[in-house]
C-alpha cells in the first residue's frame, strides 16, 4: 500500500472545504486533479472515504482515517516549517479558531499585529461556539485557538475579560460607574445560550440572585438590537465593547467576575511550528502595550 502526501492533502481539503470544487480552489488545483487524488487514495485503501451524493461527507472509514491524515500532514508541515524557522524565515498558514464575540472584539487587533510582526505567516480564522473551538483544536481542524478559561498549560493570556451590563443609554442606571446585578432584577434578562450563559448563571449565583432569562438569543447582533429596542438588558464581557453602538452603555457589574482569554495550541499533539512565534509576538505586544482587548 502506498499512501502519499498529495492524496491526504486532497482528502482533507475536500472534508474541510465541504466539496471538491471548494477544495480545488483552496489548493489551487483543478477539480479533476483533486477528485483523482482522493480516488487514488480510496483505491489504495480498497474502500470509499467520502459519500459523494448530496453534501460531501465522510464514510465511517473516512471518519477513522481523518485524524491520522491530519497528524500525517501536520508532521510533514512541521518538518518543512522547522527548517524555515531555523533560517529565521518562518512561513506557513495557521488556522485560528475562536468564538464569535472574541473574533469580533479581539481577533482583528491580533491579525493586524501579526501581519506587521510576522508577515510570512498567514492566519485563517474559524468562528464557532466554545465547544466547537475546543473540538477543532483537538481534532486538527484548527492549529491554534483563543480559549476561554482553559486548564493550566502552555499559552499566552491575552486578556482578563471582565463581565459588564449592557444597558440602553436612557436606562436609570446608565450613568453609574458600576452596576450591582441585584439592581437589574426588575429588567428582562436577555442571554446568549452558549458558554456565556453558564458564566452569567454563576455570576447570579455569586450575587444570591435567581437566574431567569426572558429570552435566549444565539446571535450577538440580535442580542444587541433587542437591548436597543428596550426589550431588556444583558451581560456581556469587556471584549464586546468595540461592538457596542452609541445608544447603549457597557458598565462593570458587581459581583466582579472575569474570564481568561488564552491563545494556545492543542494539548494532545505537538503545536504547529508557526503558532509559537505568533504566541511570542502577542506576548511581546501585551508586555509593551497592555491588553489587546483594549487596543
Amino acid at each position: 500500500m502506498t499512501v502519499n502526501f498529495p492524496q491526504l492533502r486532497a482528502f482533507l481539503a475536500v472534508v474541510d472545504a465541504g466539496g471538491f470544487s471548494a477544495a480545488a480552489a483552496e489548493l489551487g488545483m483543478s477539480q479533476s486533479a483533486v477528485s483523482h487524488a482522493v480516488a487514488s487514495l480510496e483505491r489504495e485503501l480498497a474502500a470509499p472515504l467520502l459519500v459523494r451524493s448530496g453534501p460531501v461527507r465522510t464514510t465511517a472509514l473516512g471518519e477513522q482515517v481523518l485524524p491520522h491524515a491530519r497528524s500525517a500532514l501536520a508532521a510533514v508541515r512541521s518538518v518543512r516549517e522547522l527548517a524555515a524557522d531555523d533560517a529565521r524565515t518562518m512561513t506557513g498558514t495557521v488556522c485560528l479558531a475562536s468564538t464569535p464575540t472574541v473574533c469580533q472584539g479581539l481577533v482583528p487587533a491580533l491579525l493586524g499585529h501579526w501581519r506587521a510582526s510576522r508577515p510570512g505567516i498567514t492566519v485563517r480564522v474559524f468562528e464557532g461556539d466554545s465547544e466547537e473551538v475546543e473540538r477543532w483544536l483537538e481534532n486538527g481542524t484548527a492549529d491554534a485557538a483563543v480559549l476561554i478559561d482553559p486548564p493550566a498549560g502552555p499559552g499566552v493570556q491575552l486578556a482578563a475579560d471582565a463581565y459588564c451590563a449592557l444597558l440602553p443609554r436612557d436606562h436609570p442606571l446608565a450613568d453609574e460607574a458600576v452596576v450591582d446585578l441585584a439592581d437589574l432584577e426588575d429588567d428582562e434578562l436577555l442571554i446568549s445560550p452558549n458558554g456565556c450563559e453558564a458564566r452569567v448563571r454563576a455570576l447570579h449565583g455569586l450575587a444570591g440572585l435567581r437566574f431567569t432569562p426572558a429570552h435566549r438569543v444565539r446571535d450577538l447582533a440580535t442580542l444587541i438590537r433587542m437591548v436597543q429596542a428596550g426589550l431588556g438588558v444583558t451581560v456581556l464581557s469587556e471584549v464586546s465593547r468595540s461592538l457596542v453602538p452609541p445608544d447603549l452603555v457597557l458598565l462593570p457589574v458587581v459581583p466582579r467576575a472575569s474570564r481568561r482569554l488564552v491563545l494556545a495550541g492543542p494539548r494532545s499533539r505537538p503545536w504547529h511550528p508557526a503558532v509559537r512565534p505568533l504566541a511570542e509576538s502577542a506576548a511581546a505586544r501585551l508586555a509593551g502595550e497592555g491588553t489587546l482587548a483594549r487596543s
